[in-house]
């Protein structure tokens, strides 16, 4: 797990727009938000848009050195809780559901702000990492939107996303 922005002097909009890429852990998270919000919500965009708010005030957290307790358990967390969203197919009110993703992206984007403190350039990286966020959110959606009809796919996806949660879970205690 973790998060690899490269040395300071590189960062740029480019690294920004293709990190989510780069972990496993931040990729899966934010297309199974897209994915359980095609699955269950009423209103799409509203858990998607409330993740990338909360990424960007988490990494504004991290940017100012405000350390959070236990940021690697609650990104694993985070996917355990999201694979058992998508394979149960739980709709949650559209309120709770935005603060539950919200919750999670604070520490998904403390872990990201942390790295960039003390770079010289902060805002293109942090734009290009909301742009592909909402990206894979959009992806996440189109994935469940196409195989809402198929309960197992929807199944095996999340179950597969938190066993992957678990297994991170473990590899950290």
């Amino acid at each position: 797990m973790g998060t690899d922005f490269g040395t300071h002097a590189e960062i740029d909009g480019l690294d920004g727009l293709l990190h989510p890429f780069t972990g496993l852990d931040h990729l899966a998270a934010m297309l199974a938000v897209g994915f359980w919000s095609a699955l269950s919500a009423r209103r799409l965009w509203t858990a998607p848009l409330a993740f990338a708010a909360m990424l960007l005030a988490g990494a504004v957290l991290g940017l100012a050195g405000i350390e959070l307790p236990a940021v690697e358990p609650m990104i694993a967390a985070s996917l355990l809780v999201l694979g058992l969203l998508v394979a149960l197919r739980t709709r949650l009110p559209a309120a709770l559901a935005a603060v539950l993703v919200g919750l999670f992206a604070i520490f998904h984007g403390a872990a990201h702000g942390t790295e960039l403190a003390g770079a010289a350039h902060i805002w293109a990286p942090l734009a290009g990492m909301l742009v592909t966020t909402l990206a894979l959110h959009a992806t996440g959606l189109g994935l469940g939107w196409a195989l809402r009809h198929s309960a197992w796919v929807a199944r095996l996806a999340g179950a597969g996303v938190a066993a992957f949660g678990v297994t991170l879970l473990a590899q950290l205690a």
